[in-house]
């Protein structure tokens, strides 16, 4: 779970993991956030470095959690390496 209280400008663009226990999970990225939803762009034709210029899902904040990148891995990666959880 991510607490959206705990979110700062600089989580913009964050790698998430979606899951609610019934599905597989699914990667995105933050776009943006209110007092209810984190906006999540989970597909944006491969183009990961222009997210933003995506629709983001609205997602509960009970069913992220941050990605957990591999060290030396950079934010922006293909929709392939981000399918490697």
């Amino acid at each position: 779970m991510i607490n959206i209280e705990d979110l700062k400008e600089e989580d913009v663009g964050r790698w998430v993991v979606y899951t609610d226990g019934t599905k597989e999970e699914q990667s995105g990225r933050i776009k943006r956030w209110n007092d209810i939803w984190i906006f999540v762009v989970y597909n944006c034709a491969d183009e990961w470095d222009k997210y933003q210029d995506y629709t983001g899902a609205a997602t509960d904040s009970r069913d992220l959690k941050f990605k957990k990148l591999r060290p030396g891995e950079d934010e922006i990666k293909s929709r392939f390496d981000i399918l490697d959880l």
